[in-house]
Order: C-alpha cells, then sequence, then structure tokens
C-alpha cells in the first residue's frame, strides 16, 4: 500500500472516531497534576492565567461559530461513518484557511493544557495534533478533490490548509443565524467550561491540600451548567433552534 493510501485509511479511521480519540491524551494531564504549582508562586498569577487560558479556548469557540453560523445543509457536519459534503463551502470562514474546524479545535483543546503550566505538555499535545489531523486531513481532500474536480484544485491553490495568509474575508451566501451555532456547538462550549472548572478545583486541591471553591469558576460552571440542560431541552425536544436550510 503506497503511503498516501495508508494514511487516508488511517485518517477515516480516525474521522470515525475524532469525537472521542481525544479522550486517550486525558491520562497526561495525571503528572501534571501532581506537581502542579501556582505560575510565579501567587493565586493572582494563576487567576491571571486562567483567564488567559480560558480565552484560547473561547477564541476557538469564536471561530467555530463563525464556521457553523453561515453553514449550509450538508457541510460543515458532525458525521462520522462517512464523508459528506452536498457542496463546496469556499466563503466565510472558507475564504481563509480550508480547514477552520479544526483551527478552531487547536485553540479549545490548548486552553486546558496550556492551563498547566508544563512545558511538555504542550509539545505533546502539538505533535499529536499534528499527526492526528494530518491523516484526517488527507482522507477529506482526497474525498473533496474527486466530487468537486476543477471548483475544488481552484480554491485549495488560493486557500491555506491551516493558518490565514491573508484576511480577505468573502462574505457567505446565507446570513448568519446564531440559533444554528446554539444548536450545534452548546456542548463543545459547555464542555470547554466543564474542563476548565475541574482542572481549577483538582489543582487547587493539590495546592493547598484541601477543597476550596473558587467563586468565579463555581460561577461559571453553574451558568455553563443551566445553559447546557435549557439548549439540550430547546433541541431534543422543540423546533425552536430548528434553521431552515442548516
Amino acid at each position: 500500500m503506497q503511503m498516501i493510501q495508508e494514511m487516508q485509511s488511517q485518517g477515516q479511521w480516525l474521522f470515525r472516531w475524532r469525537s472521542y480519540l481525544p479522550l486517550l491524551f486525558l491520562p497526561l494531564f495525571v503528572p501534571a497534576l501532581v506537581g502542579y504549582q501556582y505560575p510565579f508562586g501567587t493565586h493572582v498569577a494563576d487567576l491571571i492565567w486562567e483567564g488567559f487560558c480560558l480565552t484560547v479556548g473561547l477564541f476557538g469557540v469564536v471561530i467555530r461559530c463563525l464556521v457553523i453560523g453561515y453553514a449550509p445543509v450538508g457541510t460543515s457536519g458532525r458525521n462520522t461513518k462517512s464523508q459528506i459534503a452536498d457542496t463546496l463551502n469556499t466563503k466565510g470562514m472558507y475564504s481563509l484557511v480550508r480547514n477552520p474546524l479544526y483551527l478552531g479545535n487547536l485553540f479549545i483543546w490548548a486552553a486546558p493544557v496550556l492551563f498547566l503550566c508544563t512545558w511538555w505538555l504542550p509539545v505533546i499535545y502539538l505533535l499529536a495534533f499534528i499527526l492526528y489531523y494530518e491523516r484526517i486531513i488527507v482522507t477529506e481532500e482526497a474525498f473533496l478533490s474527486q466530487k468537486f474536480g476543477d471548483d475544488y484544485v481552484q480554491w485549495t491553490s488560493r486557500t491555506p490548509v491551516f493558518f490565514p495568509k491573508h484576511f480577505r474575508w468573502q462574505q457567505p451566501d446565507l446570513p448568519f443565524s446564531w440559533k444554528h451555532v446554539v444548536r450545534r456547538e452548546y456542548h463543545g462550549l459547555f464542555g470547554l467550561i466543564a474542563v476548565m472548572a475541574i482542572l481549577e478545583f483538582v489543582s487547587d486541591f493539590v495546592v493547598h491540600r484541601t477543597i476550596v471553591i473558587d467563586p468565579v469558576w463555581a460561577t461559571l460552571f453553574t451558568v455553563g451548567t443551566i445553559f447546557y440542560l435549557v439548549v439540550r431541552f430547546l433541541a431534543k425536544y422543540t423546533s425552536i433552534l430548528h434553521v431552515e436550510g442548516r
């Protein structure tokens, strides 16, 4: 089997299980937590660092929202069994990079990784991210190239794979839909807040050797939980968040 075919085979498998495989990274947080200390040895510096890390994660959420908010039906989906693309999406965030959802994921997952203030965890994360998504992207691009032909080739010739080289935004055909964003991304937003809140709780316990409830994170987690439950109910049992053509 040629290397490119092997990468595509691996990418298809990774694509199918991409929602769960990142969980295998979680055991690496244990040794990082065991030796955790506040940055610069102060709680104030710790709060500043936590705010920075949360901002990094929310930046990734914003990127994903800009993709999902304009996405028509049949694109940018959560399908896992096979590749699906009814149309070639080349506007909005896709006019800046070819894989904006994965770029958003890079920042979202970087938040808890950076939180623990180690040098080795971000290095492992970045290497794993590259190896992981490289194969998924190879698989997706082979599918899109075969389906859309010259249109796809022309788009790839002017649009970088991952990081923007320019910011010449092309306005999408559809208007931005907050309902579609909320329905699609509430899991990810709550997941980010929950993981960060748990890390905050555990890290404070490691430092103080006693249970410490940070009021800021407790509030964020409480509000996030209520938001998650309300949106889940609306998405599952009502049509309030349904948007035609999305």
